[in-house]
């Protein structure tokens, strides 16, 4: 049975740095403005033999609970209420404040079990507020540098009593590399990650609330509340699947604040992981500049594509706007012809199923591998059909023969002794027609041409 330990603390004591440095891998953002984490992130963690959950939350702050820090806060209490054990961190170099003395209470009476972290204790700066943490009344601090990694032998040896079971982490859980041309078999046991991308608030955060069946993440009428790409696991007709939601891109020039550079940088990274990229946009503002920046990205790194058109409750003409995403795509898109669209409203939660239908479908199309004798009786098909134009000295490039060498994206390589004055417009006729013919829209195709070897040049 999982064990889940929940980092809580007011901002900015350096909840995000021990995650990450728990989790091994750099999954949350940090920097040093308050406030950066606002979504609760969870991921597989350990140290040493031991092995949990561990929970990253915002900062615990009193205000009003429909301010956007009142939700952040709402979303703490409930990895409080969730976890098994709660490490409760403060600023040993800021000695205890109000708002720590106060979370302290508020932890005596919720959390099943405590234990108090001091960080930032490398060097003699830390000292004084190390002993003014007892008076907090929950046992003894453990001190610790989350950024350095000092102390963690005491933070392990204050968990040991604590966990019932040690293990290694469980490699499965930890998030995959990237995987682009990688010739892996279709695999249903293995979860299908979804990106959700997209511009700010067009309701990315709903739509992954929505199919997760709870509020997991923040939303709310402030545009940019989501930063870090948070990844949850679920399961759609029984097929495992991980949600990552993402932070809103705007156009590179104008993002001038750091955070939200980092946030960016995220974002692009999770695209560049998933298998499926989900790009939702408006209704009524399909397809802009932005949008087709961000399906040409999924598209280059080799992600499936699907686009969800949200907030089509609310869509003024809906014919209009139908036509629209149907000119855009076509002009602006064509490496991605056939890609799959599902409108629907992530607020009403209508188009859900019709989605992940969409998404199953990409995901299968983008593990598609085609036999060999079927790519050459449709390279035989192809080339009849619109043969290869005359090139130097008016013969025509004869394309021998075809073979697939990887899927994820589908990748194939055609064989020829003039490979390189095959024209760019054939290669495209020859994507086309493969997309065509074997079921692959939306897909990216990657085609390469190979010189096959002369046998007679060594003899």
């Amino acid at each position: 049975m999982s064990f889940t330990v929940a980092i809580v603390g007011r901002p900015n004591v350096g909840k995000s740095t021990l995650f990450n440095r728990l989790a091994g891998r750099r999954a949350a953002l940090v920097h040093d403005r308050p406030g950066v984490t606002r979504d609760r992130r969870e991921g597989e963690a350990g140290l040493a033999d031991l092995a949990f959950t561990l929970i990253d939350t915002a900062g615990l702050e009193d205000a009003p609970a429909e301010s956007l820090v009142g939700r952040m806060r709402a979303q703490t209490e409930r990895a409080v209420a969730s976890a098994d054990l709660v490490l409760f961190m403060i600023d040993a170099r800021a000695g205890i404040t109000p708002d720590d003395s106060a979370l302290a209470r508020y932890l005596h009476k919720t959390a099943r079990r405590v234990i108090l972290l001091a960080n930032k204790c490398e060097g003699r700066a830390a000292d004084a507020g190390l002993l003014d943490a007892f008076r907090l009344g929950l046992g003894d601090p453990v001190a610790i540098s989350a950024a350095h990694g000092e102390g963690l032998d005491a933070l392990y040896e204050a968990l040991v009593p604590l966990i019932p079971q040690a293990g290694a982490p469980d490699a499965a859980d930890e998030e995959p590399a990237a995987d682009a041309g990688q010739d892996d078999a279709e695999d249903p046991e293995r979860p299908i990650r979804i990106a959700i991308v997209g511009r700010p608030n067009v309701g990315k955060s709903t739509l992954v609330n929505r199919l997760l069946g709870e509020d997991r993440m923040l939303t709310g009428p402030e545009a940019g509340i989501t930063r870090d790409a948070i990844a949850t696991a679920t399961t759609h007709r029984g097929r495992p699947i991980i949600l990552v939601d993402t932070a809103g891109l705007r156009r590179r020039a104008r993002i001038s604040d750091e955070v939200e550079k980092l946030a960016a940088s995220d974002s692009i990274d999770a695209i560049r992981r998933c298998h499926v990229a989900v790009l939702v946009v408006e209704a009524d503002a399909i397809l802009d500049k932005q949008d087709l920046a961000l399906a040409d990205l999924a598209i280059s790194e080799g992600r499936a594509l699907v686009i969800a058109v949200n907030k089509w409750d609310a869509a003024t003409d809906r014919r209009a706007a139908l036509r629209r995403l149907s000119d855009r795509l076509e002009a602006a898109l064509p490496q991605a012809k056939g890609v799959p669209t599902v409108t629907l409203s992530a607020r009403e939660g209508t188009g859900m199923d019709k989605l992940m239908k969409a998404v199953r479908a990409a995901h299968a199309a983008w593990n598609r591998r085609i036999p060999t004798a079927a790519l050459n009786r449709w390279l035989a098909e192809a080339t009849a059909r619109h043969p290869p134009p005359a090139v130097r000295g008016g013969t025509r490039v004869k394309l021998r023969y075809a073979t697939q060498v990887a899927a994820r994206p589908p990748t194939f390589v055609l064989f020829s002794q003039r490979a390189d004055e095959l024209p760019e417009s054939y290669s495209r006729y020859l994507v086309n027609s493969l997309r065509e013919s074997f079921d692959l829209p939306g897909v990216p195709i990657r085609l390469g041409l190979r010189k096959r070897a002369n046998p007679y040049v060594d003899k």
